[in-house]
């Protein structure tokens, strides 16, 4: 099995992580996105969307997305719930991940931290820090009443949104004003196996 990523991606970093978490053998193939290499035409033979994270399992069949490939490796495991109710439930917070978190916060990340913030993209940046703020607030909400997004347990979900969360800082963005936030990343962070995230550079 490979995992095409760039290391400092949060959606390939939550690959990594339940990897880790679960003990799967991987073999890594690290893409530079800023030189174009997952538009480079033996990649878009794999996946026309020219998108990582992408999952090539032995016999050449290819997934994309993040979240779906989480959802593949973790099916079996105590990650992805069996239960329909709390399936979706999980499912509903890789949603929110997707349309009300990662458009704010990973966009502002990403002009920040991999473009160095020019100023052709200031407005842009500065204009995403309300979604953020609010995405922020939606899980400091839930957290209050439960130990993990979905239940008392971790999921899949917790995976989805702790990639670009716990990483709040490198989006101009303070997680001091979201106690449980803070406990919640500190509680995934002891899970067994846990696996940081790799630093720029």
């Amino acid at each position: 099995m490979k995992v095409y990523g760039d290391s400092i991606s949060g959606n390939c970093y939550k690959i990594q992580l339940v990897c880790a978490l679960l003990d799967i053998p991987y073999t890594w193939v690290p893409l530079n996105i800023l030189k174009g290499e997952a538009q480079a035409p033996e990649f878009l033979e794999k996946t026309p969307n020219g998108k990582i994270p992408l999952l090539v399992l032995g016999d050449g069949r290819c997934l994309s997305e993040s979240n779906a490939i989480v959802n593949f490796l973790a099916a079996g495991s105590a990650l992805l719930p069996e239960d329909a109710f709390l399936l979706a439930k999980t499912q509903q917070w890789q949603f929110f991940e997707q349309y009300s978190h990662e458009p704010y916060i990973a966009v502002r990340r990403f002009i920040q931290l991999y473009q160095g913030l020019p100023e052709t993209r200031k407005a842009e940046y500065e204009s995403k820090k309300a979604g953020s703020e609010k995405a922020l607030k939606v899980m400091e909400q839930q957290l209050a009443h439960t130990a993990f997004l979905v239940s008392d347990s971790p999921t899949v979900a917790d995976i989805s949104l702790f990639a670009y969360t716990h990483r709040a800082h490198e989006a101009g963005l303070t997680l001091t004003h979201y106690p449980n936030i803070q406990r919640w990343i500190n509680s995934i962070e002891k899970l067994p196996n846990f696996r940081p995230m790799r630093p720029k550079g």
